[in-house]
């Protein structure tokens, strides 16, 4: 039995917030039915590339789902959607604020026909305060946060990160938001409404900077390869190329400059000695070090890193991470067929259960592949099906 089997997700979000979500519930065993506008559908099916004409970045974040195609905007359309919600335990949407208001399916309306729904909202800035009427964008809230302010090198152009960060920050936060709403919904019986936002998600993963920031008024700028508080803590480059460095606290600096570079005598180097004073001469420690480095290939060094209890690590590019012969054990890469595609990989579930682990049951849904069956569980005939479809209420 899977963790959250027996749940019922109703997910009216697109692109990547909300489907990435609902694809994490998905796989821990909740049913999503995944309802499409009927022009279209999800965005990111126009994103390519594509494998047969179908979107293989769709393909991507919408396992473990069924999906629908409804025109919300007819009454019959309507009708159905809230047939849906009736029996629905989550809904996930990630419109503007308003639109889900102005199509008459907002928590208000929902709450009124399920009253024990857990209704999430996904938005860029959230459901109030002064920014509320503008759209999301994972670039923009990247850049209002501060985030782009300290990624990068120092007096270079701001770098945003090199993944959607707060679009699946904004997912993963709407994720445990509604199992926290659910959980209290089992003990009470009572629904809400969940209001999770793109510019407020990431910001409480700034801890060193809060805590420079309110300390002292320290206002943090770009640290590039370095960390902000530990030295040397970063990546260092070696005779063939860069690995990555973390002597975490005072025992692993020992053992490195011990044991690795053979340099006891840097521990009671007074410009050395914590990592205070590492920080401080951070320019001179890592022209040492890399001078040493430039002897050996990274293998050499991460061998000697491991065997003295040092964190290191080789800086791969993505084809290397995903042949990482530890992430394959993991089964952090995975095959599945597609209806379309055919057999194609995808990214596993990184949470392993001892009694519940999660699984990736079904490819994402061709364009409303699962109409009929939905619509015929929630007790519609074949013969009212086809009339819906040509009166152009479902596709």
């Amino acid at each position: 039995m899977l963790p959250l089997q027996g749940i019922r997700v109703l997910d009216i979000s697109q692109i990547m917030a909300g489907p990435y979500c609902t694809m994490v519930l998905g796989d821990l065993g909740a049913e999503i039915i995944k309802v499409e506008k009927i022009n279209g559908g999800d965005d990111s099916r126009q994103m390519g590339p594509f494998v047969n004409g179908e979107s293989t970045c769709f393909a991507q974040i919408n396992r473990n789902k069924k999906g629908i195609a409804l025109n919300l905007k007819s009454e019959q359309g309507k009708e159905i959607f809230y047939e849906l919600a009736k029996s629905a335990d989550i809904l996930v949407e990630n419109n503007r604020p308003g639109v889900t208001k102005s199509l008459q399916i907002d928590y208000d309306t929902i709450k009124t026909i399920n009253p024990g729904i857990v209704y999430c909202s996904i938005s860029g800035y959230g459901q109030t305060g002064p920014y509320a009427h503008k759209g999301g964008f994972d670039l923009v809230a990247q850049g209002m946060s501060g985030l782009m302010s300290m990624t990068g090198e120092e007096g270079k152009k701001p770098m945003k990160s090199g993944i959607a960060v707060y679009d699946i920050g904004a997912g993963l936060t709407a994720t445990y938001s509604i199992l926290a709403a659910y959980i209290h919904k089992v003990k009470t019986g009572k629904g809400q409404h969940v209001d999770v936002s793109l510019v407020e998600s990431g910001l409480p993963w700034f801890i060193w900077e809060a805590a420079a920031y309110f300390t002292n008024g320290t206002i943090p700028g770009p640290t590039g390869w370095r960390h902000r508080v530990l030295a040397p803590y970063q990546s260092i480059k070696t005779q063939d190329g860069y690995m990555m460095l973390g002597c975490a606290n005072q025992r692993t600096w020992e053992r490195f400059c011990t044991d690795v570079l053979e340099k006891p005598e840097w521990i009671e180097d007074a410009r050395f000695k914590t990592n205070t004073d590492r920080k401080q001469n951070v320019e001179e420690l890592e022209a040492m070090i890399e001078e040493i480095l430039a002897g050996q290939p990274n293998k050499v060094w991460i061998e000697k890193c491991e065997k003295a209890g040092v964190p290191s690590g080789p800086i791969n590019n993505f084809e290397q991470a995903l042949r990482d012969p530890h992430y394959l054990a993991r089964g952090m890469v995975q095959e599945l067929e597609h209806p379309v595609i055919g057999l194609m990989k995808t990214i596993g579930i990184p949470t392993k259960f001892s009694l519940t682990p999660g699984q990736i049951r079904t490819p994402s849904p061709t364009f409303g592949q699962h109409t009929n069956e939905v619509l015929e569980a929630v007790g519609l005939s074949a013969d009212s099906i086809q009339k819906l479809r040509e009166e152009g209420a479902i596709q």
